[in-house]
């Protein structure tokens, strides 16, 4: 019997709704990470961008567990001599781009190359509760019941 490997031309991409009000970010981003990547299809090929496209709607409604909000730090570097700056979840929410959050925590669970940088394109996320996306008609993905554990109230 020989290995199946998808190719590009034969992978049926779907587009999928995520919202966000109320979700932990955590399990949120390992979900669509999972969904971006095309690991639940079963012609899941490690080089080829079988996943779906993403829409994530109500960003800035996301939430943490424990005191993550606060104390959780991102670094980043200005390529400069001592450069490092940091932020913490809270700025980043409360700020211009609350959709940053979601957005670095799905890239950090994505290989780094090429495929995750294409694959980062396929995430589309939104701060409110609109998109422009509706002529995809997007199926929307309910991940509250999936687990218990994946929304605060």
């Amino acid at each position: 019997m020989k290995t199946y490997v998808a190719k590009p031309d034969e992978v049926d991409k779907k587009w999928v709704v995520i919202d966000a009000d109320g979700l932990v970010v955590g399990r949120l981003a390992t979900l669509i990470a999972v969904r971006l990547k095309g690991k639940h299809k079963a012609i899941y090929t490690p080089h080829v961008d079988c996943g779906d496209n993403v829409i994530v709607v109500n960003a800035e409604k996301a939430v943490f567990t424990g005191k993550k909000r606060e104390d959780k730090v991102y670094y980043r570097h200005t390529g400069y001599p001592g450069g490092i700056k940091t932020t913490t979840p809270k700025r980043i929410l409360e700020g211009r781009f609350p959709e940053r959050v979601i957005e670095l925590a799905v890239e950090r669970m994505l290989r780094r190359g090429p495929l995750q940088r294409k694959l980062m394109r396929n995430l589309k996320i939104y701060k409110g509760a609109e998109h422009p996306h509706a002529a995809q008609t997007p199926t929307t993905l309910d991940i509250a019941k999936l687990n218990r554990k994946n929304s605060r109230a």
